[in-house]
Parts: structure tokens; sequence; C-alpha cells
């Protein structure tokens, strides 16, 4: 469905991405994560034509997306991270007036479908600007949902919105999974957790893991007690063998298998006490990922 190759985007001296590549399948829910400027809305625009690359290719269906002979973006519904909606229409004209300019067929069904699946039957008569900042959102994803592209991109759908409205955009978006490829960013790292099938988390314009959520938290750590050494003492010796350690209080907590942590220990000669394997959240992986831990 999604298939990126090499791609590199340069603003002036400034590299936002440098030669990213991943492809994405049918039906899969794919969180896109990374630190602010890691390169995610680039690629997100990128994808739907609203920006070129400066190298690379990317592909939507197998069609490239700077393919003037084929509008790529039929196949794309996009929800930008502020949607830009007229606070001067109400619901319903707002969708009508968008499934003609993106010449839906049967506008009518389209529109009556994308206020029921997005919950907004009750708010079809009103104005965009009279809503809260929860239902524009939901205004927003009906507008990328009209035209039943195969493909949706959506960039922060619930930024800004507080946990009742997250959880019910985290549900528009398990509902929409079913017949279609979806690709979202997000910084709510626990409704990707719950969501996403798959995590792709850029860092400075690169891909440092591209993997499903349990692969990721997979033996992420574990705890490490050792007699009679520091703790300081054990933490830069794992450092200096390749992994992640702090020292907390009396025990060391170690990214890495407990394997690889254990021959660590013996070959520094330590009598070892405790090695505990514990299972690390999304927020774990992606600070140790992004050079924040």
């Amino acid at each position: 469905m999604i298939r990126v190759e090499q791609l590199v985007r340069r603003y002036g001296a400034v590299t936002a991405l440098a030669g990213i590549t991943f492809e994405v399948g049918p039906g899969e829910v794919v969180g896109f994560l990374g630190p602010n400027g890691a390169g995610k809305s680039t690629t997100l625009r990128i994808l739907v034509g609203l920006l070129a690359a400066t190298s690379g290719r990317a592909f939507i269906q197998g069609h490239p997306v700077d393919d003037a002979s084929r509008d790529v973006r039929d196949l794309v519904g996009y929800l930008p991270e502020t949607a830009p909606l007229p606070g001067e229409l109400t619901v319903r004209s707002h969708l009508d007036f968008v499934a003609r300019l993106r010449r839906v067929a049967r506008r009518r069904e389209a529109v009556a479908q994308a206020l029921e699946r997005c919950g907004l039957e009750g708010v079809a008569h009103r104005l965009i600007g009279h809503l809260s900042k929860g239902f524009r959102q939901r205004v927003g994803l009906a507008q990328a949902i009209l035209p039943n592209p195969p493909v949706l991109i959506l960039d922060e759908p619930s930024s800004g919105l507080d946990p009742n409205q997250r959880v019910e955009i985290r549900n528009l978006i398990e509902g929409l999974r079913a017949d279609r490829t979806v690709i979202f960013s997000s910084h709510v790292l626990a409704e990707v957790q719950s969501v996403a099938t798959r995590v792709i988390i850029l860092d400075r314009g690169r891909v440092v893991a591209d993997a499903a959520p349990t692969q990721l938290l997979e033996g992420e750590g574990v705890v490490v007690r050792v007699a009679g050494t520091s703790t300081a003492e054990v933490a830069a010796r794992l450092r200096a063998g390749g992994l992640v350690a702090d020292a907390r209080g009396d025990v060391v907590v170690s990214a890495g298998a407990p394997p690889q942590v254990a021959r660590l220990i013996v070959e520094a000669g330590w009598d070892l006490l405790e090695l505990t394997p514990v299972r690390a959240d999304l927020e774990t992986v992606f600070r140790r990922l992004t050079g924040a831990a």
C-alpha cells in the first residue's frame, strides 16, 4: 500500500530526512513516532503530495506520489495536525462541499456514512466554529474518509484533546482499521501502544525502530543486584558493554536481554545476586532509541 525508498528531504543546510525506507501493507495501523523535528510531519506531507522530496521515491498502491499523470491523492485521506475547517459552515454543508471538490460518487450517501462513522449525526446542523476541539477533530476525520480512500494518513489526530476525547478518537481509528491502511503520528505513546499493529520510530531523520509494539517491548530490560560492588560501578560496566544502564538505589536497571547482562557481570568477576527481567513501556523504549534516556 505504502512504499518509501531512500527518502531525503533537505531545507537548505538542514536535513529533515536522511534516506528513510519502509513499507506499510494492507490493513496495518502504523504509529509514526519521533521527537519534535525528527521528520514525521515531513514524511507524511511528502506521502500526500504537499511536499516534494529532495531525493528518493514514495509510492501509494504502486503509484509514485509525484506522478502527475495519476492523482494519487484520490487514494489517500489526510488529516493534518490542525485541520483547516471553516467555522462559518455547518458540519453537513462542509462535508458536502468537500465531497463535491473530491468528486465523490453518491455524494449524499457518502456524507451520511461519514457523519455516522465519526459520531457527528447529532451535530450535523451546527456551525463548525461552535464545536469543541474534539468534535472538530471528528469533522477532520470525516473529511478524510469521505472518498472512502484505501489509505488514511493522520498527523497528530489527538493533539490538544483531553483524555476522554483522545479515547474517542482512538476508538474511531480502531473502527477504521478493518477496511483500510492507517498511518498516524502521535506523541501520546499509550495511545500508539494500544492502537497500532506496528510502530516506526524516527530520530534525526532516520528510522531507528520498525516493529510490532510487542516486539519492541520484549525483553526490554533487567533489574540487577551484585554483591560487594557499587551500583555505579556495575552500571558503568554495563554501559561499557554497549547497554543503557542506570543505578537506582541498591539495584541497576539495564536494557538488554538477561543472558547478555549476565555475561558482562560474570566477565567482570562479580557475584550476581539478582537478575530480574522487567517489561518496559513504549515511553522507555522511545527514550532509549531517541537518545533521551
